[in-house]
């Protein structure tokens, strides 16, 4: 994989992480929490995706 996109990719997962977290501790996350035990689906994605984002960029640049 070219490192300039597993870079770009690591820095995406950052981003992704940051609004991920933002998001689960928003106002709806926390009325969803309460009302059903779980944060928001936008939340839940968003962390997802910027730790796979993250971890497929950082396993791009580990390797030769």
């Amino acid at each position: 994989m070219n490192k300039s996109i597993s870079a770009a990719l690591l820095v995406v997962g950052v981003i992704l992480l940051v609004f991920g977290l933002n998001a689960y501790h928003s106002a709806s996350s926390d009325v969803s929490r309460f009302f059903t035990g779980a944060p928001t689906d936008k939340a839940l994605w968003l962390l997802i995706g910027g730790l796979a984002a993250g971890i497929v960029g950082l396993l791009g640049l580990i390797r030769k």
